[in-house]
């Protein structure tokens, strides 16, 4: 997954110069950041260096102190609330251990963003759940009355992925995907992952520590530190860098 994208297509999100800082500590620090359509980017970096903040901005649910976040070409932080909605549903959330609902079946898991959209008929509602579970390789009718905590670690991360594409959004958000499976199932996730790009071409930003994940499925990195970006490039030229923090990281 090396391929560069920067030449083909838009840009499907921006982040220039942006900074934010709550009191006297700096979060991010003069963060510029393109993500390209159809690209998975994967932003690297140690615990508190920004990495997950970054995802909250594209998202709108932060705002930066100082700079802009572009979305698919317009300003989140000029936004109003009804355009940032508007603009949410455009994008799709995993979160760390996937986030669902305890009380709620898988099947209601997976279509509760179309229920909470609205506007979708129950047969609608119905395929779209089915069709997004069999994306990710899960049997709908065996799985579809279970409850979260009758599924394993990596069934539910697959679960949220479901729940993340069933409104087939063009840009997906990933935050930490393969933390705390086994390697097995990490390598089914980025199977996924890489799945969800070339076959719905969507553009994904994956906040992750897995160094070697990251590798596998993305086709640039990025490397967080203390707020700053100190590498941006493909898995191979971050590889062959000779910048202290990279050289570092990667041991």
């Amino acid at each position: 997954m090396t391929e560069e994208l920067s030449g083909a297509g838009g840009v499907a999100a921006e982040l220039r110069d942006v900074y934010l800082a709550f009191d006297d500590h700096t979060v991010l620090d003069g963060v510029s950041l393109r993500l390209f359509e159809g690209e998975t980017l994967s932003v690297l970096g140690g615990s508190g260096a920004g990495k997950s903040t970054i995802l909250r901005l594209v998202l709108g649910l932060a705002l930066p102190t100082a700079g802009e976040i572009l979305v698919h070409g317009r300003d989140i932080g000029r936004a109003s609330n009804d355009e940032v909605l508007a603009m949410r549903k455009d994008m799709g959330m995993v979160f760390q251990g996937a986030a669902l609902f305890d009380s709620l079946t898988v099947d209601e898991n997976v279509a509760f963003p179309l229920r909470e959209e609205g506007g979708f008929t129950e047969e609608e509602i119905d395929l779209r759940v089915q069709e997004a579970l069999e994306f990710v390789d899960l049997d709908a009718e065996r799985v579809g009355s279970l409850l979260p905590a009758e599924l394993s670690g990596g069934m539910q991360k697959r679960v949220g992925v479901a729940r993340a594409i069933v409104d087939r959004p063009a840009m997906l958000l990933y935050d930490e995907p393969t933390s705390g499976l086994d390697p097995i199932t990490t390598r089914t996730i980025n199977e996924l992952i890489r799945k969800l790009q070339s076959e719905l071409g969507v553009s994904s930003i994956v906040v992750t520590h897995d160094i070697k994940s990251a590798f596998r499925i993305s086709h640039r990195v990025a490397l967080l530190s203390a707020g700053k970006i100190v590498f941006i490039g493909a898995p191979e030229e971050m590889t062959a860098s000779q910048h202290e923090y990279v050289r570092e990281f990667l041991r």
